[in-house]
């Protein structure tokens, strides 16, 4: 019997959705326009025309996987739930206080993001731990009872509960939410020992506080998603994408939702590491560009790069300290407002602009035809040629070119320009900005971009690539099959992954062994028992042990990767040499990104960490591509390349009328339903037989 696998990727302007038939190795997609008022109306459209076209039956669907940007924008729109705040008495203003620093020493007029949870939200309670978890003063249950019911009465739907040193014993809060659950029922409560369990205060209850603005919107969306998905038959159930990049459980989802919020941009990594590795490409910078952001992680040895917490909703967004911590793990990668639908226009000064505002899909850009007048890159990419108003997501939408060169004439007007070199400015600023990005991304990872291979994902990117590529020097581009829809395709590749972590304070020359392997050993429990919920699809389950490490005294931390367990017991090495390998898996990373170590001064690992994967049982094993190295271009357009500063007639090719053995230099476009490959005077590109196509760019 048929065994088909599906991915839902709802993004700012287009929700997508793959389907992988495992049996004929082929990969079937559709993109639809995403509907912002109820996002899972969209997700139900797409899924059943996807069904129909391909003729799936419903109990042949051994697999459902989601990643959604709904949460993300709920933070920076907003548009979550009433929150409250629970905390020790005296600290109810940490979560304003934070560090006290301005992310913009000279700005006098700064703007802060303001907290999630406002002031007469917030209630205070006796009790109190100290540092190694040992009780100083009891909670009292008639002092919760009070302070709670004066949140309840105000509006508060959703409490945060965030109190001292409970990274290191949660017995506090986990009464605490006992006794609320008793009285509020209803009442939906997360508790930072379970989501945050690690040292410093502002972070925790910040990361806290946002996964408690965003649970019950959460919990609402994931349950109307398995209601539609059972109204066409898929009783699979559904996995989510986590940050991290890997899947979870509904379930798992449903409590602590701050763990999808940089969900689709994961996706969108993993499958460019799995395409980059068709052809042993295992070192890539992954530029995914879509319909309202711009994303570039760094992909070395054919594996993303992974951090322990990011900033959500930055009033500046290249502003470090502008925005809220939040400690979850998440591939790391940078991100701006770069898409379709970003919208052009002149600043104080008069200059042309692009983003981060963007049109959406609601009304979505000019040429859409759906209500939108203002300019988008779009339109723009519509003008320069470069995209084709008849074959425009496959050719489910129509465009209308006569409308995106009245929104460009719009804003052309008072820059005293043709409309063309104003389309041709849009198109650069973009480039530009996703350069500079990427830039500062790799300049801070101690790495060269003209090391790596540049792999374009995105309906946005394969546009782009061309011209990004040679703003930061690289010289080779791979756009893999179906581009445009590359995120839901890494849903259905992507292992299933569990994230565990706590704070303890550890010197591996004096501090005891046992301790440090039972801290583990729980940890790997937890990780492991959340994977076990899906070991009939994925399997073997890999544990990795990390630390946040650093020289006693100092305040930066360092992640590591430490050796294999167990550290103490029958099947441990010897102590000096298990204490010798934990520092010198922390002074060998240190080593190489400061170029030396302090001497004489002791190791001190802080944050255990533990990483758990599975990757998929079954495997799709793409279908090989024919050969075919004569194509015939199916029509010439004339576009616009800089390089010429003019319009030249552009053969333009079906991407799935390309085999392997394909090759031509450029210019030329190539089209599939979901992107277009744009290549310019300078390229040759080539098809290989993995599926992906490369470009290699002249000096």
């Amino acid at each position: 019997m048929t065994a088909w696998a599906i991915g839902i990727d709802i993004g700012g302007t287009f929700t997508d959705v793959v389907a992988l038939d495992y049996a004929a190795g082929r990969l079937h997609s559709l993109k639809v326009l995403t509907t912002h008022g109820d996002p899972a109306e969209g997700v139900a459209h797409g899924l059943e025309r996807l069904i129909q076209q391909c003729g799936i039956l419903p109990r042949e669907v051994r697999r459902v996987v989601h990643a959604t940007t709904l949460f993300t924008n709920a933070l920076i729109e907003r548009r979550g739930a009433c929150t409250g705040l629970l905390v020790n008495q005296g600290f109810k203003d940490v979560i304003e206080i934070g560090h006290e620093r301005k992310y913009d020493l000279y700005d006098l007029a700064l703007e802060r993001a303001p907290a999630l949870v406002p002031r007469n939200l917030r209630g205070e309670i006796a009790g109190r731990l100290d540092a190694r978890g040992e009780e100083l003063e009891p909670v009292a249950r008639e002092d919760v009872r009070a302070a709670v019911a004066a949140l309840v009465e105000r509006g508060v739907e959703s409490l945060a509960v965030c109190l001292l040193h409970s990274y290191t014993c949660g017995r506090h809060e986990r009464q605490v939410a006992d006794w609320i659950r008793a009285d509020y029922p209803a009442l939906e409560i997360t508790l930072s020992c379970e989501v945050a369990p690690v040292i410093r205060e502002f972070e925790r209850i910040s990361t806290t506080s946002a996964n408690a603005y965003i649970k019950p919107l959460a919990n609402r969306y994931l349950s109307a998603l398995e209601a539609r998905l059972a109204a066409l038959g898929l009783q699979s159930g559904v996995l989510m994408m986590l940050s991290n990049g890997g899947l979870c459980h509904i379930s798992e989802a449903r409590r602590t939702p701050i763990e999808l919020l940089e969900s689709g941009p994961a996706a969108g990594a993993i499958s460019a590491a799995h395409y980059g590795l068709r052809d042993d490409n295992a070192d890539l910078l992954a530029f995914d560009m879509g319909g309202t952001t711009a994303k570039l992680s760094l992909i070395e040895e054919g594996q993303p790069a992974i951090a322990f917490g990011f900033e959500a909703a930055r009033r500046k967004r290249f502003a470090e300290g502008s925005g809220l911590p939040i400690r979850i793990t998440t591939v790391d990668l940078i991100e701006i407002g770069a898409g379709g639908g970003s919208i052009a226009h002149q600043d104080q000064l008069g200059l042309l602009k692009v983003g981060p505002r963007s049109a959406g899909s609601e009304p979505g850009p000019a040429c859409y035809g759906l209500g939108g007048r203002e300019p988008t890159v779009t339109d723009a990419n519509l003008v320069l040629g470069y995209l084709n108003p008849g074959y425009f997501a496959g050719g489910t939408m129509s465009i209308d070119v006569g409308k995106a060169s009245e929104a460009i004439g719009g804003i052309a007007r008072p820059l005293g320009r043709e409309i063309v070199d104003v389309a041709w400015g849009m198109h650069d600023i973009v480039a530009e900005n996703m350069a500079g990005a990427a830039r500062v991304h790799v300049a801070e990872r101690g790495r060269d971009p003209r090391d790596f291979v540049l792999l374009c994902t995105g309906g946005g990117g394969p546009v782009h690539s061309y011209y990004v590529a040679q703003k930061i020097g690289v010289k080779t581009i791979v756009c893999p099959p179906a581009a445009g829809v590359a995120s839901a395709y890494g849903l259905l590749v992507a292992p299933a992954r569990a994230d565990r972590s706590r704070t303890m304070s550890f010197r591996p020359a004096a501090d005891s062994l046992e301790t440090l392997e039972q801290a583990f050993s729980e940890l790997e429990r937890e990780a492991r028992g959340s994977l076990e919920q899906l070991e009939e699809t994925f399997g073997p389950i890999v544990l990795a042990r990390q630390a946040d490490g650093r020289f006693v005294g100092q305040g930066f931390n360092l992640s590591v990767r430490l050796p294999d367990g167990p550290y103490a017991g029958a099947r441990a090495a010897s102590g000096p040499d298990v204490r010798a390998a934990l520092a010198s898996a922390f002074e060998s990373v240190y080593r190489e990104k400061f170029g030396r170590t302090p001497p004489d001064v002791p190791v001190e690992l802080v944050n255990l960490r533990v990483a758990g994967e599975a990757p998929p049982r079954r495997q799709f094993v793409a279908q090989a591509l024919p050969a075919g190295a004569q194509a015939r271009p199916k029509e010439v357009r004339r576009v616009y390349f800089r390089e010429a500063e003019d319009f030249l007639p552009t053969p333009v090719y079906e991407r799935s009328a390309v085999g392997a053995g394909f090759a031509q230099a450029g210019p030329l476009l190539i089209e599939d339903p979901g992107s277009t490959l744009v290549v310019g005077p300078k390229g040759h590109v080539r098809q290989l037989a993995s599926g992906n196509l490369v470009i290699e760019i002249e000096d």
